[in-house]
């Protein structure tokens, strides 16, 4: 028995997010065509309308998916009841646990920001904005109970995130530290960089 057209399309459209994905991270938005895309994809650009109306949409897609994918499961994970160092903890491992094996939605989501047109670009910022302001909650938090001494807490946030979201540029499963180990690593080093 044949499949459906409707399984088809969606495999279509998740084959090409994929594809999508992989060829923006590799050469950059800017450089990627849809033909490109449906090329990889194994089908005709034209196929690729029926799912996405233009490749802005398609990166939208990717961004989106990637920010509520992070901010559900930081939802689900951290308990904001906790002591400022606890939630500080958490938040670091949590960090490096969900990005370090997604490279290719990492680098589109933070540098190809640039290529978002509005109000895409303003949906996406809101997303983020949502994420940092976690931290920055935290950060407020333990400022205010004495544990940490921060001078503002949103460049402390942002200082933070960057250096975390760096962990993807150079972690290789299979290499010399585990997820685990990486983790350990930079839970020192982000507590000794609020400490008073």
């Amino acid at each position: 028995m044949g499949r459906i057209a409707g399984a088809v399309g969606k495999e279509t459209a998740s084959r090409a997010r994929e594809a999508a994905l992989g060829l923006f991270a590799r050469h950059g938005y800017a450089a990627v065509s849809m033909r490109e895309i449906a090329g990889e994809v194994g089908v005709g650009a034209g196929a690729l309308y029926n799912h996405f109306a233009t490749k802005q949409d398609l990166l939208v897609e990717l961004m989106t998916g990637h920010m509520q994918a992070l901010l559900e499961a930081w939802a689900k994970t951290h308990d904001p009841d906790s002591a400022p160092e606890t939630r500080l903890d958490a938040f670091t491992r949590f960090h490096i646990r969900f990005h370090a094996d997604r490279a290719d939605e990492v680098f589109v989501a933070y540098m190809e920001l640039r290529s978002l047109e509005q109000p895409n670009f303003h949906r996406i910022e809101k997303m983020r904005r949502s994420y940092e302001a976690e931290l920055e909650t935290i950060l407020t938090d333990g400022a205010a109970s004495g544990a940490f001494r921060i001078e503002d807490a949103r460049v402390a946030a942002m200082a933070i995130i960057a250096m975390l979201t760096g962990v993807t540029t150079w972690y290789r499963q299979g290499g010399r530290l585990s997820v685990s180990r990486v983790e350990e690593i930079y839970v020192d080093m982000v507590a000794r960089s609020v400490r008073p």
